[in-house]
């Protein structure tokens, strides 16, 4: 992939080439969902990239984007002044804050380095916490930098068939692992993210031996929260998705319209998936890492879990807590619920 100032004019002609960009408007928000029967983590989102080399067939970025182009924002500088100017705004509060939101995290490192210099800006801040969230295998660049414990490096994980079936060009299963063996070494808390979890004939077992897999590999008390969800899209891609893959099954499950305007699994099956992955994890990775369910409604997690949080502002702090108690010194302070109760 070579940097490119030519405007693309469709969105696969946009992942043959990145260019590296100054930050346009705002780069800083919260990643929540907009209708409050699904709860959201409340992580914050930083806008450091925008679209993906990648290609996965149930990527919402073929339906979001009007700019095409794969842009990195180079200019660290301006986005940590967002970042800085919101935490000594709340210093008693703990921010999560992730890259991914419009693009991999590191599918582009290699030739930007973009990630690794947010590292050790974040490094530095004493109350918050940058997620990395990716499909790649591309850290060699974090290996040695002094991260100081405040970077989670986070994968995307589905069995090695969808993988290979639907999710276009991305390091295959063997190769993630190795990445996350990579950079535990390195001294980063990693996360998982099983999600979006699919339906096919034999997903039962592949589901399990996926995370069997993922925790021979991994030591537990390394994981810094583990996140479930399942396929959801806009009503209006299942046509772009069955245009752009006309070989995925994807979209010919039995589907829903939910409260927050996407297209879901019906509920039954929902939970009969998040169960059958939540009781793999229990069984493989035993008590430790904090699991959540992913833009999901409280009477699913209740079915789940047994319980839900009380809204998008507990779960933030329930996740906090949790990292104060399995990271020490990484939470500066420990958490208190009142902090969390209003949006920073």
């Amino acid at each position: 992939m070579m940097h490119d100032h030519k405007v693309p004019a469709t969105y696969r002609e946009g992942k043959k080439s990145f260019r590296l960009s100054g930050k346009r408007g705002r780069a800083l928000d919260i990643c929540a969902t907009l209708n409050h029967e699904y709860i959201c983590c409340n992580i914050h989102v930083l806008r450091a990239v925008s679209n993906c080399p990648y290609d996965c067939s149930y990527c919402f970025l073929q339906n979001y984007l009007t700019d095409h182009q794969t842009t990195v924002v180079a200019d660290i500088d301006a986005l940590m002044s967002e970042v800085t100017a919101l935490t000594t705004a709340y210093p008693r509060r703990f921010f999560r804050i992730g890259t991914w939101e419009l693009g991999d995290s590191l599918a582009l490192e290699e030739q930007s380095g973009c990630a690794s210099a947010l590292v050790k800006a974040f490094a530095r801040l004493p109350n918050a916490l940058l997620e990395l969230k990716t499909k790649s295998a591309c850290v060699n660049r974090l290996l040695d930098i002094e991260h100081n414990g405040r970077t989670v490096v986070s994968w995307s994980l589905n069995p090695e068939r969808i993988i290979r079936q639907d999710e276009h060009k991305t390091a295959h299963l063997s190769e993630r692992l190795l990445a996350m063996s990579k950079v535990c070494g390195a001294g980063y808390p990693v996360g998982l993210h099983f999600d979006p979890m699919i339906v096919y004939d034999g997903w039962e077992q592949d589901y399990q031996e996926l995370v069997e897999t993922v925790f021979s590999t991994l030591p537990t008390e390394r994981i810094a929260w583990i996140s479930i969800g399942s396929l959801r899209f806009n009503p209006e891609m299942k046509k772009l998705i069955e245009y752009n893959f006309p070989k995925t099954r994807i979209t010919s499950a039995e589907m829903i319209l939910g409260g927050d305007n996407k297209v879901r699994y019906v509920k039954p099956l929902r939970i009969t998936m998040y169960k059958h992955l939540y009781d793999s994890i229990i069984k493989y990775g035993k008590s430790g890492p904090f699991v959540y369910l992913c833009m999901e409604r409280w009477d699913v997690w209740e079915k789940i879990f047994g319980h839900s949080p009380r809204s998008i502002n507990h779960l933030d702090y329930l996740i906090t807590s949790s990292l104060h108690l399995r990271f020490p010194g990484l939470v500066h302070e420990a958490p208190e619920l009142s902090l969390y109760d209003t949006n920073a």
